[in-house]
């Protein structure tokens, strides 16, 4: 598969190496003479040249390229790109970097882009992934067809907690994708059983889901009210 790359810093380089090792074909773009660093991935194509101009996307082979990462830490940048990569090149998926969280909303497919990547979302879930505690966190949106993938990990006494998936009522536009137990994705068949711990990677239709409506169904029961009275009694009790 070709390639391109647009950015020779950290991320940029770091993609290229990872997508070599599966004998990709890779180009990388970067404007500065600082930036090549050729050594750093050898077998890959490399460019000095300004992306965001539509000859130098050229030269760089943008008009045979499959996929084109824009990993500049410049959003300007990644987003133009995108763009031309789009209106220009035809090139069939597009993948942004989002350096600004604030910015990310204009990451949209009315500037070219596919999918994009943000690294404070990724810390964050990966955070509230550690945290265990029920939460929905959003790991990927994809533009072209609104639907975007979530993770959550089942908290123990969740009401989820060993059904199957079957039985699992989901909000219309959501289905389960996978179950990660142990380190081992599992398919969501209909009779697998949900358990503890259990990392549920689910997907929405698009905008219109309310995956907020989601969260009870992966932390813990609410103490009802029956059962605190109850408690309270035997507690009375065991004090006399």
């Amino acid at each position: 598969m070709n390639i391109l790359i647009i950015g020779a810093g950290a991320v940029g380089v770091s993609v290229a190496r990872e997508l070599l090792k599966s004998e990709h074909s890779i180009s990388i773009v970067d404007k500065k003479p600082s930036a090549m660093r050729i050594s750093s991935a050898s077998d890959a194509d490399w460019h000095l040249a300004d992306a965001c101009e539509v000859p130098a996307l050229r030269e760089a082979g943008a008009a045979e390229a499959d996929i084109i990462v824009c990993a500049t830490g410049d959003d300007k940048v990644n987003l133009v790109v995108s763009l031309l990569a789009k209106t220009e090149f035809g090139i069939a998926r597009t993948i942004a970097r989002v350096n600004n969280p604030r910015n990310e909303w204009l990451f949209t497919d009315a500037w070219g882009v596919d999918v994009t990547v943000s690294t404070p979302r990724i810390m964050a879930s990966l955070v509230e992934d550690a945290v265990s505690d029920g939460s929905l966190t959003q790991i990927m949106r994809f533009h072209r067809s609104g639907a975007s993938l979530w993770q959550v990990s089942v908290s123990a006494d969740a009401p989820v907690v060993g059904s199957a998936i079957s039985d699992i009522e989901l909000p219309s536009g959501v289905a389960i994708n996978a179950i990660i137990r142990d380190g081992v994705p599992l398919t969501a068949d209909a009779d697998l059983i949900v358990d503890v711990d259990d990392q549920v990677l689910l997907i929405d239709g698009g905008d219109d889901v309310d995956m907020s409506a989601l969260k009870s169904y992966f932390r813990p029961r609410p103490a009802s009210v029956h059962d605190s009275e109850g408690e309270s009694a035997a507690d009375a009790e065991a004090s006399r």
